[in-house]
């Protein structure tokens, strides 16, 4: 892969089994190795590939470590395939934290990681924010091309477009991005669920179009189901938003939607950075979330950030979680 040279590229959607790391790898392995025969020569799977996410205590011990059987299977795949290729998992760091990291591999080994800045809502309950300051989802240039890594809410925000605005030549990463329920007034939580969608769908072409460089953005599909925490409800969605490999000016190159199942979208792409059209947008969000997102984004931070702490014991930093949470909500009002 080189800088202004085409490229076929392929953004996974994966419909996971929630935190059966063994079944999630070999599908994993499954679809790479049938995007690499259709021919993409970079390949990224979703956030989260290794577990799936949601409200589940399960999660708090399917953490990899740095350099676990995730990594062993990007960095295989990367050289038996001749590709490059990424994903994001629940990944325990030297520190006894749990990121979320997202790591890139080529055929000579690992290129770069990114530890996503922000956990979105119940995430929280599982990971911790990414701590290195020097961490800006740019990854080490290889053969001339720069790699941006975003995850999942990180596509909205923006100062994740303040950090890569022309100066990556393409973004790789990926999402699990769940719906709003179905709760009654029906016909009110079907607006917001719609508007939810939209975002979903919309979040890796407008990135693309703000950043100057095309996007392969990886995502989930299938039906979700756990306990709303910090509540007695169950929530009962799914997952959306869809595999989408966008241009550098927005434009939709491939798309699969979350209706059709695991596979991937498979486009061919220029790696190239262009001038982005303008600054980022004045604010937090890129997007307006909806105010049931926005709702529990306030207090899920919060809670999980204190659930976080009681069951994932570390002499490293165990203050970080509940401060980062209350960042988060100051700055994002």
């Amino acid at each position: 892969m080189s800088a202004t040279a085409t490229t076929t590229v392929a953004a996974v959607q994966q419909q996971a089994v929630l935190a059966d790391v063994t079944a999630n790898l070999a599908m994993a392995e499954q679809q790479v190795g049938a995007a690499a025969d259709a021919g993409a020569a970079l390949i990224v799977l979703p956030e989260f590939f290794t577990t799936g996410m949601a409200f589940d205590p399960a999660l708090a011990t399917a953490a990899l470590p740095a350099d676990g059987p995730a990594t062993a299977l990007l960095t295989t795949l990367a050289r038996r395939r001749r590709v490059t290729v990424g994903g994001s998992f629940l990944c325990r760091a030297d520190d006894g934290q749990t990121y979320n990291r997202f790591v890139l591999a080529g055929p000579d080994g690992v290129i770069g990681h990114h530890d996503k800045d922000l956990p979105t809502m119940w995430e929280n309950y599982v990971y911790r924010g990414g701590v290195d300051p020097d961490d800006d989802g740019v990854l080490p240039a290889v053969d001339g091309v720069t790699v941006g890594a975003a995850l999942c809410w990180e596509f909205i925000r923006t100062q994740t477009v303040r950090r890569m605005a022309g100066r990556v030549d393409v973004v790789v990463g990926g999402s699990c991005w769940w719906s709003v329920p179905a709760w009654p007034p029906r016909r009110i939580t079907a607006g917001w669920e719609a508007a939810n969608a939209a975002t979903a769908g919309a979040a890796a072409p407008v990135f693309a179009r703000l950043v100057g460089a095309p996007v392969i953005h990886a995502a989930h599909c299938g039906p979700l189901r756990c306990r709303l925490p910090g509540t007695p409800l169950p929530y009962r969605g799914h997952l959306e938003g869809g595999a989408v490999v966008a241009a550098a000016d927005g434009t939709v190159l491939a798309r699969r939607g979350p209706d059709r199942g695991p596979g991937f979208a498979l486009a061919t792409i220029t790696v190239a950075r262009v001038p982005p059209p303008r600054r980022a947008p004045r604010g937090f969000w890129l997007h307006h979330r909806g105010p049931l997102p926005a709702l529990a984004w306030a207090y899920q931070n919060r809670l999980g950030a204190r659930w976080y702490r009681r069951h994932h014991p570390s002499t490293v930093g165990n203050a970080n979680a509940e401060s980062t949470a209350r960042a988060q909500n100051t700055t994002a009002k």
